[in-house]
């Protein structure tokens, strides 16, 4: 959330971050409101002032008949004031934040620009197949039976395919709590303040499942939990920077992709991730910011996964965001580079909705800047990995960085394999 006191004193930048950022907001409209609202207190603060001087004094018919007359204008402006206030609020709560200057322009992801590669996609010297067709017939993907349970974008993993998400989240955890991250298991479900507070509402409320007998929301992302785990907090100095991660389910609805990037694993409603968060001071975030995506380059370089790292257009950043980076990693079925991790600078615009702050050796209290960023989000890691890792028997090669997570160094046809077996004793 931006500071009122900003978007008034600020007014050219504000709205030429609005037109950047193509955000219907009627400015204009919002700093009338802000001037009445201040207009309103002031009289308010008069007419209360007036009430107590009143009261301090005697009980003559004058004073009797003024006191009647000021409770009155504060009956008819108290209300006023209010309704300007929540009209204010629910406007202030769809402003984007000011982005970043290194932010390119461009309208949508096909516009960000590519700022380093690593390693270089595989060739294969055989017809490659895509994950959904490879864990079919491996028996470790069941993507029908998934739509016939829940519908569409659901699934199930089964045998080594489970075991390989597994090994993926556990891989992620180790290397995040031997940098000095805190490991959480986060709620699932969460207040509408924590999804208002870290700014998934109201720009991305349609994209969220609703508990609507309990009030309660699915998280997209365990960061909506990370992030408000210090809410309403006034934090030491001294202990920051805060570096959390976070294991969570979670929920999407994919409103409005509909035919979007369908096939197999790739977009679904629901999966697993592991998310890293970090609470900072404002001078720290942009190097904790780079910091952030090289971990998720470690881990890719690590799995031997060839990647690009892609700074996101204007077109392309949440409401949220100041900053953000991609890293698409090389998927062999689309012969192209897809997302699969995703780190936002989002400066202190979730610290001022959930009120996040610490206090500095001077006294002063200042908001806290938060940080995210992708560690594992299966099953897109899940996919590349199996799509790269593919072999021309149909079997999948484990990759080294995985082998102290799993039993198995490549996966098979059980089947196919149990009837090499029977053939060979004959």
């Amino acid at each position: 959330m931006l500071d009122v006191n900003f978007i008034r004193e600020n007014k050219k930048i504000v709205a030429d971050n609005l037109k950047k950022r193509k955000a219907s907001i009627d400015l204009e409209n919002f700093l009338l409101l802000d001037n009445d609202r201040r207009e309103l207190i002031l009289e308010i603060e008069e007419l209360r002032k007036q009430k107590n001087e009143i009261s301090s004094k005697g009980s003559n018919a004058i004073d009797i008949e003024k006191a009647k007359e000021v409770k009155q204008k504060l009956n008819d402006l108290e209300p006023k004031l209010k309704n300007i206030e929540q009209e204010l609020q629910k406007q202030l709560l769809l402003f984007p934040n000011i982005s970043d200057p290194e932010v390119p322009e461009g309208e949508s992801e096909a516009e960000n620009k590519v700022i380093r590669e690593w390693g270089s996609p595989r060739k294969f010297d055989f017809p490659i197949k895509d994950h959904a067709e490879i864990g079919r017939k491996l028996d470790i993907i069941d993507i029908e039976r998934g739509v016939k349970i829940s519908g569409s974008g659901f699934y199930y993993l089964k045998n080594e395919g489970a075991l390989l998400e597994m090994a993926l989240v556990n891989f992620a955890i180790n290397k995040l709590r031997d940098k000095g991250f805190t490991f959480l298991i986060t709620p699932d479900l969460v207040k509408e303040r924590s999804m208002i507070g870290t700014g998934f509402f109201p720009t991305e409320e349609n994209e969220v499942y609703k508990m609507d007998k309990d009030d309660l929301y699915l998280v997209g992302t365990s960061e909506v939990a990370l992030v408000s785990y210090h809410s309403d907090e006034i934090l030491e100095e001294g202990k920051l920077p805060l570096f959390y991660t976070g294991f969570s389910s979670c929920f999407r609805r994919e409103a409005g992709s509909y035919g979007k990037d369908s096939k197999g694993l790739f977009r679904v409603h629901q999966f697993n991730k592991v998310e890293m968060v970090v609470l900072s001071k404002p001078e720290q975030s942009e190097e904790i910011h780079q910091k952030l995506v090289k971990i998720s380059e470690e881990i890719l370089q690590e799995l031997k996964l060839p990647y690009q790292v892609v700074i996101n257009c204007l077109g392309d950043l949440g409401a949220p965001n100041k900053k953000r980076y991609d890293i698409n990693t090389w998927m062999p079925s689309w012969n192209n580079y897809r997302e699969t991790h995703s780190a936002s600078n989002d400066g202190d615009f979730q610290s001022r909705r959930l009120n996040i702050r610490y206090r500095n050796n001077k006294g002063e209290v200042i908001f806290c800047h938060t940080l995210n960023n992708t560690a594992v989000a299966s099953p897109r890691l899940l996919v590349a990995l199996i799509e790269n890792y593919q072999n021309q028997d149909g079997s999948i090669t484990v990759p080294e960085g995985l082998y102290p997570y799993v039993s198995f160094k490549e996966i098979r046809n059980h089947a196919e394999e149990e009837i090499k077996k029977i053939s060979r004793k004959k």
